[in-house]
């Protein structure tokens, strides 16, 4: 099969390209020996199928980041039939720095010029028959958001990679170019593979180029001293991109046709940034966003237009679908979907019970109580979870999630912590696993352990049903705030720890230089619709593997152990608190106790510590344990509660518990900030140097989550003790600043 390679600048469009090209036969999987990763598909429509490998977006083939060096190694070593540069067109001219790099690659090329539709927008022009004649390039004008272009871009990619290509340079000055023909000369000597490539590189004193030929070095050192006044000065490096830049301005640059001959140009983008990138502004401004977002995800009351509607306007009452749509209020999309689904799941655990009518109570238990109950209470959130990705998709397609990062890497590089280390901790809203992987992008290792630790702060969808099941419990029960509310609060609480810990591991343990953040702001524009479906679809499809194998197998066990007692004798429901399960509840249930979940409670109370430990395996193991578990205490008729997904099993568990409004918002923050999920904890053992600093680790989490909801019970059950935890924060970080300064004197820190 044909091996095609797409690689171009970051927000150039590759992945949107990748995305157009191979619709759902794209994959993703790891680098050889390095956990970056690395998209693969099969593109199908031509005359035969081509793999597509979508390459890191790079700027240069130099080794500065691993994402270059990758590009780099993959080009040169696994040899694809053909590279398709796919180019800005709105920023030509930098575009073409990577291209007249890739052309002194022994490899086929083809030129996909993206974004024409705005280039035209504006009113400029590419002649691309003149610039494929000036670069020598096929030269392909493409849209690859609206799709436009992409069968004629592979149409002449099927035509070039059947025809063999020599790599050339576009460096013209005399001396430069002489000098670096020689050193090809000689490398071609050798046997060396695509020469014209290794010998700029290595003219450059690239540091690979150096460790791969020390014989041709020598030659190269020689050459420079002796004409280093006459024509190298001190950084032949940056006598190369110059020589670059030049070309491409005289040879290349005419080919582009401006409306506006004005240098600089004002576009919409700039004058959105302006009010979006403020330095005041900028962050406030992101805290609304976010709070939209979970407006329209999670409230029971959009647009708060509960009290201005007549009573019983939406709640549709007496029919099946009562509440679905609102009750005293409008729901949001999420809320909606959540209860539809719910609907169905409430009529299939009817049905599922009215066929068992006649088994056994063991049998009807299991089935009903210990499989139905755990997997609908986890199945009901994903409604909320999709709308919520998708919420965040959009912000992260549309360009704005870029901005974040900047505002960010502003207000934060004087603590040690740059934007580029934020990226992958925004990646977290999403899942802490590719989150986590992402960090290997970062140059600087204390950062990057830093940046690790953190990750889990930031809510994953796994950890959404707990948030919704908790918040939507306390508003039912205790008849306060709104669940939107909560859950955004819960939100910036792990944001905030989230920052407070890098911070504090930065000015401390992880001590060291702030890492230059340079990233370009891509233009703003509107997602594209068929990309953002198949993120959800996904998503989806990843929740309900998860919900039918590990969650299955766990409410399965759970029901199983919470049955039996250690002699292995069958217990009803009734009996529960004889079982195996309540018995190793009872004995880690005094942990938590002053987390506000422990010894405190009444009956039952355990089953909140032993949720939070099932919670290990994976997040949503939380709610659909209690949701087992409420399913077979609501069997007992040990209360009188109505069973209703996830948020009524937690209902269940106040009453049956008497856990305080403060407890259960502790319990919250314990999950959203302790030892994250099984793969969680993979994935950062991959990225830790050494296996003390893994368990350090695991030790920053726990000690992280006992201080984190220990402070939200207290606070939330005395107010007055928030003026201790302020006045220890000020003695922390006077004495931070005291260590540091010591150190300085010292010259243990620069």
């Amino acid at each position: 099969m044909l091996k095609f390679a797409l690689a171009g600048n970051p927000n150039s469009g590759k992945t949107t390209l990748f995305n157009g090209l191979t619709g759902s036969t794209a994959h993703v999987g790891n680098w050889p020996g390095v956990t970056v990763d690395k998209k693969e598909g099969v593109y199908k429509k031509g005359a035969e199928p081509v793999a597509i490998m979508d390459l890191p977006g790079i700027y240069s083939l130099s080794p500065y980041t691993p994402e270059e060096v990758i590009a780099r190694n993959y080009i040169l070593d696994e040899k694809p039939d053909c590279v398709i540069n796919i180019i800005d067109a709105t920023n030509l001219e930098r575009n073409l720095y990577l291209t007249t790099q890739i052309m002194e690659i022994d490899v086929p090329v083809i030129i996909a010029l993206n974004m024409m539709d705005a280039v035209e927008k504006r009113g400029d022009s590419i002649d691309a028959t003149e610039l494929e004649k000036r670069l020598g390039l096929p030269v392909v004008k493409i849209s690859a958001l609206k799709g436009q272009g992409l069968d004629k871009l592979m149409e002449r990619a099927f035509e070039t990679c059947k025809k063999p290509r020599v790599g050339v340079t576009v460096i013209e000055d005399t001396a430069l170019k002489h000098f670096i023909g020689d050193v090809k000369i000689a490398l071609e000597g050798q046997g060396v593979q695509n020469p014209m490539f290794h010998a700029v590189k290595l003219a450059e004193l690239d540091e690979l180029e150096v460790l791969m030929h020390k014989d041709t070095v020598n030659m190269v050192e020689a050459f420079k001293k002796t004409h280093k006044d006459e024509i190298f000065g001190d950084d032949f490096e940056a006598l190369v991109a110059d020589a670059r830049y030049k070309y491409i301005t005289k040879y290349f640059s005419p080919a582009l046709k401006r409306r506006n001959k004005e240098k600089f140009v004002v576009t919409p983008s700039d004058k959105a940034d302006k009010i979006l990138t403020h330095r005041i502004w900028g962050i406030p401004i992101f805290l609304v966003v976010l709070f939209t977002i979970f407006h329209f995800t999670f409230s029971e009351n959009l647009f708060f237009l509960g009290g201005l509607l007549p009573e019983g306007w939406v709640s549709l009452e007496g029919t099946a679908f009562e509440g679905v749509f609102g009750d005293g209020g409008i729901n949001s999309i999420g809320v909606m979907l959540m209860n539809l689904v719910e609907v169905g799941t409430t009529a299939l655990s009817d049905l599922v019970a009215s066929l068992l009518s006649s088994s056994p109570e063991w049998v009807t238990g299991l089935i009903c109580d210990g499989v139905l109950g755990g997997i609908f209470a986890i199945l009901g959130f994903l409604p909320q979870i999709l709308v919520l990705f998708l919420f965040f998709s959009i912000l992260e397609d549309s360009g704005y999630m870029a901005r974040i990062a900047f505002i960010l890497d502003r207000a934060l590089r004087k603590f040690g912590l740059s934007g580029r280390a934020f990226l992958p901790m925004i990646m977290g809203f999403g899942c802490s696993v590719p989150a986590m992987i992402n960090t290997r992008t970062l140059a600087d290792e204390k950062e990057k352990l830093a940046t690790v630790r953190v990750i889990p702060f930031f809510s994953c969808g796994a950890k959404l049903p707990i948030l919704t099941a908790v918040s939507g419990a306390i508003v039912m029960h205790f008849g306060v705030g709104n669940v939107d509310f909560i859950t955004y609060g819960m939100y910036l609480l792990g944001i905030i720890t989230a920052l407070i810990a890098v911070i504090l591991m930065r000015e401390t343990t992880l001590k060291g230089d702030t890492p230059p953040f340079i990233m370009e702001l891509p233009a703003y524009h509107a997602p594209q619709v068929k990309n953002l479906i198949m993120l959800l679809w996904d998503k989806a499809k990843h929740f309900i593997e998860k919900a039918f194998t590990i969650i299955l197998a766990s409410t399965i066990l759970i029901w199983v152990i919470s049955h039996f007692s250690f002699d292995w004798k069958y217990l009803t429901d009734e009996q529960m608190e004889s079982s195996i399960l309540a018995g190793v509840g009872q004995l880690i249930q005094p942990l938590f106790t002053p987390l506000g979940f422990g010894s405190q409670l009444k009956a039952f109370g355990w089953v909140f510590a032993v949720a939070a430990i099932t919670g290990l395996i994976a997040k949503e193991n939380v709610v659909s344990t209690l949701g087992t578990l409420a399913a077979c205490i609501v069997t007992g008729a040990l209360v009188d509660v109505e069973l209703d997904g996830g948020v009524g099993a937690v209902a269940i568990m106040i009453k049956e518990t008497g856990i305080t409004l403060p407890a259960l918002l502790s319990f919250i923050a314990f999950n959203m900030t302790t030892i994250p999920c099984f793969a969680a904890v993979a994935a950062a053992k991959g990225e830790m140097p050494k296996k003390s600093t893994f368990k350090w680790t695991l030790a920053f989490w726990i000690a992280t989550s006992y201080v984190v909801s220990s402070a939200v019970y207290l606070v939330g059950t005395a107010f007055w003790t928030v003026f201790i935890y302020l006045a220890v924060a000020v003695v922390a970080f006077f004495a931070i600043r005291f260590y540091n300064k010591k150190r300085l004197e010292k010259g243990k820190i620069k």
